[in-house]
């Protein structure tokens, strides 16, 4: 017997050493985490001035930014970034008309086929084709961004943190370091080949700057500043990712004044029903 008890206490003393060990770690470098050099360099994401226009649940979409934004993104962010999710005719969701939308597309390039060899051409775009990817393939597209490769941008404000003011500061992130934070953190360096951004999340990013005042004119006429492509070029992105954002906001008002209306009904009708009814004798309510 006190062999037994031995054995069990060895083993749970042995057991709870191993769950200290393993854990015990991981506990201290979430209590105590220890920062890399960049840290000291990042900056908290920042919005436009007043906000988006489909902030808040009110937001609606501005059509004229949308189509900024399709101008900022056709005439800098193609040349490196696909748009694969998105289709031509989604571009009349944004304003576009029928016969605007037919001449976007054949503007474009896209992949086809022979139809006397059956061999790979490019072709006019027409508004059931979806966004060309500017290269053929991931290697083709590592080999010519530094071995970085270029993600899609259908969905990129909903695939980072806080993604619409991240894009929106991302584009606008391209300074350089502030002196004090260089000597608070004296081996950081960015690499040949990348660009300090301080809203990047290790700083050092691949992709050179994209905006800079006058890049673009735009065809309504509003001046091209790098922090105007930035704001419209990230409402784009937004409606890209999710464009039945204000549907679906709208929505949500119906449902909650619906189910308001449902509850209202439901206390009306308790009411009635119980209206009659008297509690009896000697029930708590006579208390």
């Amino acid at each position: 017997m006190t062999i037994r008890l031995g054995g069990i206490l060895f083993g749970l003393a042995i057991t709870g050493v191993l769950l200290l060990w393993s854990l015990l770690p991981g506990a201290l470098n979430f209590a105590f985490p220890t920062k890399p050099d960049y840290y000291a360099f990042q900056e908290k994401n920042i919005a436009p001035e007043g906000g988006f226009s489909f902030d808040g649940p009110l937001g609606k979409w501005d059509t004229q930014q949308l189509q900024r934004g399709y101008q900022v993104y056709k005439e800098v962010c193609s040349a490196c970034h696909s748009l694969k999710f998105v289709a031509f005719r989604n571009l009349q969701e944004i304003g576009f008309t029928e016969p605007e939308v037919r001449a976007e597309a054949a503007s474009w390039e896209v992949p086809g086929i022979d139809p006397k060899d059956g061999s790979a051409i490019k072709r006019p775009g027409i508004p059931t084709d979806q966004f060309p990817s500017p290269y053929a393939n991931e290697v083709e597209a590592r080999a010519f961004n530094n071995n970085a490769l270029p993600p899609d941008l259908t969905l990129i404000t909903k695939a980072r943190k806080d993604g619409v003011h991240y894009v929106y500061s991302l584009m606008q992130g391209y300074n350089e370091p502030d002196p004090e934070d260089v000597a608070k953190s004296p081996d950081f360096e960015t690499p040949p080949g990348l660009y300090f951004n301080e809203y990047f999340y290790n700083i050092n990013i691949a992709m050179p700057p994209q905006l800079l005042d006058g890049i673009v004119t735009y065809s309504d006429g509003t001046e091209a500043t790098t922090e105007q492509m930035a704001q419209d070029i990230t409402a784009f992105l937004t409606w890209a990712g999710e464009p039945s954002l204000i549907k679906r906001k709208q929505t949500g008002w119906f449902v909650i004044g619906f189910l308001l209306f449902a509850t209202f009904l439901g206390f009306m009708s308790y009411k009635t029903v119980w209206a009659t009814k008297k509690p009896k004798k000697g029930s708590p309510d006579l208390v």
